[in-house]
């Protein structure tokens, strides 16, 4: 699977990563105590939804331009507020012509006391994500392997904040190294937050990394269920061709209120996004082997 982003910027697998990251940071800044945002495959920051990348495949519209258009219930525009913002943010005009990625996200909600690491690989997206930042004070862009990078930077000088691992997915054994980051990482910083974005493509890798993480988690580390935290939406029947039906996230150390927010929002937006009658949502803490999507499969 190669999933090089300016081609799928704002379809429904961002909206949901985007709306969880947002919930995180808003958790963080209720103490006033500084934290850092740690992302490990940062892309360029923002996506221009008017390039021809993005003309050639506007998955855009069959995500966040739904979403804004949609009637929303008090409660759903409640948890969505902050992801609105950072989109709002990225367009100062009524037209809808730009989508922030991860970056641009926490550029946008973060404090001025707060800081913002950023890891790419791919040297010309880090080139762009270095010109992007370079005045903003908050934020050190470096050009390098975020897998590697991670088990050097955490935890950080501020002990609070959270990583996002969020690969592009081009190597077959790509839940191996997330899983291997992860580990490392959370060896490292086992207070932080970690969310882990993974496609539902291969549903007995993603199920492995899934239930592997919270076994691991659970033995080695004594964390306990509720501190593990996972919410997937799929928009049509899963297939292993094709577009990409489904994606979600796993979340280790989540604020207390996520799951409660997503059990909420999640019907909601499943509704709005569906592309097909086999349309679908799931969130679950102390994720156990049930294996539902793959038996399904």
């Amino acid at each position: 699977m190669n999933y090089r982003h300016a081609f799928h910027a704002g379809n429904f697998a961002d909206v949901l990563k985007h709306v969880v990251l947002a919930l995180c940071f808003e958790h963080l800044k209720a103490k006033p105590k500084p934290f850092r945002y740690i992302d490990t495959h940062s892309g360029i920051g923002q996506y221009d939804l008017t390039s021809d990348e993005a003309r050639r495949s506007p998955e855009f519209e069959d995500g966040i331009t739904r979403v804004l258009a949609a009637d929303k219930p008090d409660d759903v525009a409640a948890i969505l507020k902050p992801f609105l913002h950072a989109v709002a943010a990225s367009n100062p005009g009524e037209a809808l012509t730009a989508y922030p990625g991860s970056p641009q996200v926490a550029e946008s909600l973060l404090r001025d006391t707060d800081r913002i690491q950023l890891c790419e690989l791919h040297p010309a997206d880090a080139k762009t994500l270095d010109q992007r930042y370079a005045k903003d004070r908050r934020v050190k862009v470096e050009a390098r392997d975020g897998y590697k990078a991670l088990s050097a930077i955490v935890p950080p000088v501020e002990k609070r904040g959270l990583v996002l691992i969020d690969p592009p997915f081009e190597h077959r054994d790509e839940m191996a190294f997330m899983a291997e980051a992860a580990m490392n990482g959370i060896n490292r910083w086992p207070t932080g937050t970690f969310i882990f974005w993974r496609p539902l493509k291969d549903l007995w890798a993603q199920e492995r990394f899934d239930v592997g993480l919270t076994e691991w988690l659970i033995a080695e580390k004594q964390i306990e269920p509720e501190k593990i935290l996972r919410a997937d939406l799929w928009v049509r029947e899963l297939e292993t061709e094709g577009k990409l039906a489904g994606a979600g996230v796993v979340v280790v150390n989540p604020p207390y209120t996520l799951e409660d927010n997503l059990v909420t929002l999640l019907p909601w937006l499943c509704e709005v996004l569906k592309q097909d009658d086999g349309a679908g949502w799931r969130v679950d803490g102390g994720i156990a082997e049930d294996s539902l999507l793959v038996d399904e499969f």
